[in-house]
């Protein structure tokens, strides 16, 4: 496969990736995102390290982020040995114009949540399909622990009739035809939501239901996004500074390092 024959997403993505990238400065510790645009960042950034001799430690949000790590020639530790991160990136489902995110589409957002809070800043690479003006229309990912989980999708469908949403329909994610199980050994359940009114009131109310671990809202967490665009430009916005900056990422042409991953 050669990097022209990508599609405008996975260009997106690879663009997005590359110029996140470039805020990683040597002797830095990093949170590792989990997905496939997160997978096109650890690539990266394995390829840096190869042509520029940098050095960073990495920690991984999954199980499998780790084993692509490892791969790319990264040095893996846990966020115990870490005990704080200059700089966590990561991928996400949806975002809007707050940077309040939808995640866990992958299936990681215990770690991912738990890593990008002990990070010193945390960066979202996406590509533009992920920007929405209102959050709802991905189904919001709550982690549960296996024991009564019944029950507790029954307690929060009965808390979802007084939230401002849409939608009320949940589902247990399925792997197959198993219940999916996170790297902790829980189950998620995803909420249909279609358009959340009030993001903060809904992840604080949420995660007061016995039985839920954690949910998959992103609030004041994220303080910078790299958008990618499939003709190569890049706009990375920060929420601190105001400000918006617009480039572009050559798209090498030949073969392709990263042809294994995607969605």
């Amino acid at each position: 496969m050669m990097t022209k024959d990508l599609s405008p997403m996975d260009k997106a993505k690879f663009v997005a990736a590359r110029r996140a990238v470039d805020f990683i400065e040597s002797g830095m510790t990093i949170g590792l995102g989990t997905g496939s645009t997160a997978a096109w960042m650890v690539r990266c950034l394995g390829e840096r390290m190869r042509e520029e001799g940098l050095r960073i430690r990495g920690v991984p949000t999954s199980v499998r982020t780790a084993r692509l790590a490892r791969e790319a020639g990264i040095e893996v530790i846990t966020l115990d040995e870490a005990r704080w991160l200059d700089l966590t990136i990561d991928g996400t489902d949806e975002f809007d114009a707050g940077f309040s995110l939808i995640k866990g589409g992958g299936g990681a957002l215990l770690h991912e949540k738990i890593v990008a809070t002990a990070s010193d800043r945390m960066i979202v690479i996406a590509d533009v399909s992920k920007q929405v003006e209102t959050l709802g229309a991905f189904p919001l990912p709550v982690e549960v622990i296996p024991f009564g989980w019944q029950t507790t999708r029954a307690l929060i469908e009965e808390t979802l009739v007084s939230m401002d949403v849409l939608g009320r329909e949940t589902a247990l994610r399925l792997d197959g035809d198993k219940p999916f199980v996170t790297d902790e050994g829980n189950r998620i359940i995803d909420l249909h939501l279609k358009r959340i009114g009030n993001p903060r009131r809904l992840s604080l109310v949420l995660n007061q239901i016995p039985g839920v671990v954690e949910n998959g809202l992103f609030i004041d967490i994220c303080d910078a996004v790299v958008t990618g665009y499939g003709d190569g430009r890049v706009e990375v916005r920060d929420i601190a500074e105001g400000l918006v900056e617009e480039g572009r990422i050559e798209i090498p042409e030949g073969d392709n390092l990263f042809s294994d991953l995607s969605d």
